[in-house]
């Protein structure tokens, strides 16, 4: 019988379960009241769980990320995809920084749990231009590591991880082959037992949020169910612009000057298959096939710009981390300068590359932003409960930013046919 009612609850999907656990939780907290906040311990331990994800999971998926930019791919075209995508990601969270910045989703509503966290705590003077900029060079990478430092993390693994790649192209040792060899093989290791401790994480996550939203509720009862709403409506704003002005009128009609209609019929099933997967990774197939059958992308294109763009391109993913920073401060009741949201920018765009594309994965590396500003930790658990509705479309996103970029490399290198799939119909 337990057995039984074991296996239907994991039919459920995650993404659905942890969304239960949200309007559970928070009736939960509205009905029952202050005896609900005893609830908070569980909901703190998913909070320390994913801080434990953080530090690990940058260093061995970062690694992990750049063992697809192989020298020899990195000619003209991976230079213009690689190049092109940092331009739509670092566009995508200034517009999901703007969007917030207006919307202003949380703002008058301090949660509890948020203002009395240490890392919630008055800020000190905002550190200048040139503090910001040496300061992403750690003077000792295992110490920041210690620090959970992760401007200076993502930018020694990436230092570390690319001198990997020209060892390996230019030695003639083979024992030191054989140790590069031994690193990728670790990092690759590496990176899929932290998906799994995350999908472990993430499975706790339904108690943690039925938690923290029960305990939430309780105590500030049913006015916080507008802040949520609000970052919904932030999130849909900013990704409806991004995709109409950077996609559609910037990429299309701009630069390859074809239909913007067009391009939209021909990555449908691509984005159907996004909308209920919710995983990039899982749709790569399909936008591999829409890209060579009804885009007519060349090979030589697709074939490096689609497995890279899910890996690193995650435009839908540094938009909402930097909404969320927004919403984070304004929960704990402090104001982001312009240079933390710089550093949002920064961090957003570098993390990104190391986003697994795996439902609610963006959870995890919105943990990264949070920790660098001294934001609360809390919020994650707060925004998981609307997440599985948020993730799709952030997928959605994601993906057809894939399509965008590698249709516009290929019109630039003469490697796609205007006349046939879905231009000539």
């Amino acid at each position: 019988m337990i057995r039984s009612l074991w296996k239907r609850y994991h039919a459920v999907a995650l993404v659905y379960r942890i969304g239960a656990a949200f309007v559970l939780g928070s009736a939960v907290g509205l009905t029952v009241g202050e005896p609900a906040t005893a609830l908070t311990p569980l909901g703190d331990l998913f909070v320390r769980l994913l801080s434990m994800l953080v530090v690990p999971t940058i260093v061995f998926t970062l690694l992990s990320g750049l063992q697809q930019l192989r020298p020899e791919t990195l000619g003209r075209i991976g230079g213009q995809v690689v190049a092109i995508y940092a331009v739509t990601s670092t566009i995508a969270v200034v517009i999901g920084l703007g969007v917030a910045n207006l919307v202003d989703p949380g703002a008058g509503f301090e949660l509890e749990e948020a203002a009395a966290t240490p890392a919630a705590a008055t800020p000190v003077e905002p550190p200048t231009l040139t503090e910001v900029l040496l300061g992403v060079v750690p003077t000792n990478p295992f110490g920041a590591i210690a620090d959970a430092d992760i401007v200076a993390i993502i930018f020694f693994v990436v230092v570390f991880g690319l001198a990997l790649l020209l060892v390996a192209e230019r030695t003639e040792s083979a024992a030191v082959r054989d140790g590069v060899t031994a690193i990728r093989n670790s990092s690759e290791a590496g990176a899929e037992a932290m998906f799994v401790i995350v999908w472990g994480v993430l499975e706790y996550g339904v108690v943690g949020v039925f938690a923290l939203m029960a305990s939430v509720f309780a105590r500030v009862g049913a006015d916080a169910i507008l802040p949520f709403a609000l970052l919904m409506v932030t999130l849909t704003a900013a990704v409806v612009l991004h995709v109409t002005d950077v996609y559609l009128l910037g990429i299309m009609m701009v630069f390859v000057h074809c239909s913007p209609l067009a391009f939209l019929n021909g990555s449908r099933t691509a984005l159907v298959t996004a909308l209920s997967s919710s995983s990039s990774s899982a749709t790569l197939p399909v936008t591999v096939r829409n890209a060579q059958e009804r885009l007519c992308v060349d090979k030589s294109v697709y074939g490096f710009s689609l497995p890279i763009g899910a890996t690193i391109n995650m435009d839908g993913t540094v938009m909402y981390q930097g909404i969320v920073a927004i919403f984070a401060a304004n929960l704990a009741g402090v104001q982001l300068s312009v240079g933390e949201q710089i550093i949002v920018v920064f961090l957003a765009v570098l993390a990104s590359i190391g986003t697994p594309g795996i439902p609610s994965a963006g959870l995890v590396m919105i943990t990264l932003v949070l920790t660098q500003l001294g934001l609360p930790l809390e919020v994650v658990g707060f925004v998981a409960g609307v997440d599985p509705i948020l993730d799709r479309l952030r997928t959605m996103v994601n993906v057809l930013g894939d399509l965008a970029v590698t249709v516009l490399v290929a019109s630039v290198n003469d490697a796609i046919d205007m006349t046939g799939g879905a231009w000539n119909e």
